[in-house]
């Protein structure tokens, strides 16, 4: 039966997550601002309506906006399932320490990912530890919510 306090700012979890949540948010539209920012630096743009001039041509392969378009997609490829994980699992009403320290490692991970990736390129394991911290947080609360549904 679900509580109508676990969706609640009452509710120290929720509004954690919903904090994460919407810091993580705010960094994936960054992801598009740095990759228009890099278009405008090197000149690369993919649609001919964008070329700034007639001598340029249409580029898909600049290395700089290449880096930050994967950077982008493997966001979009593992915050996405944190929000919907995520939520599911503070309607579990897990303990709070956990759950929070769970929503600040996937956050935190996911930021330290971009900046080693697509800003300052630190040589791996760096973008490897990064991964694997949210991609771990976010395993476990999928298997909590899973062993919660007891289906």
């Amino acid at each position: 039966m679900l509580h109508r306090e676990l969706i609640s700012f009452d509710n120290e979890v929720f509004r954690c997550y919903i904090g994460w949540s919407a810091l993580l948010v705010l960094k994936m539209f960054s992801m598009s601002l740095v990759t228009g920012i890099w278009r405008f630096i090197t000149l690369t743009f993919a649609n001919q309506e964008d070329l700034m001039s007639p001598k340029l041509k249409v580029k898909f392969d600049d290395p700089n906006v290449e880096r930050v378009r994967r950077a982008h997609r493997n966001d979009l490829e593992n915050i996405l399932p944190f929000f919907i994980i995520g939520l599911l699992y503070t309607l579990t009403n897990p303990n709070a320490f956990l759950a929070i320290n769970l929503f600040r490692a996937v956050g935190i991970s996911r930021i330290a990912h971009t900046l080693v990736y697509a800003v300052v390129v630190v040589p791996q394991p760096a973008r490897a530890l990064a991964f694997f911290v949210a991609l771990v947080a976010t395993a476990y609360m999928a298997l909590q919510v899973i062993a919660a549904a007891a289906f």
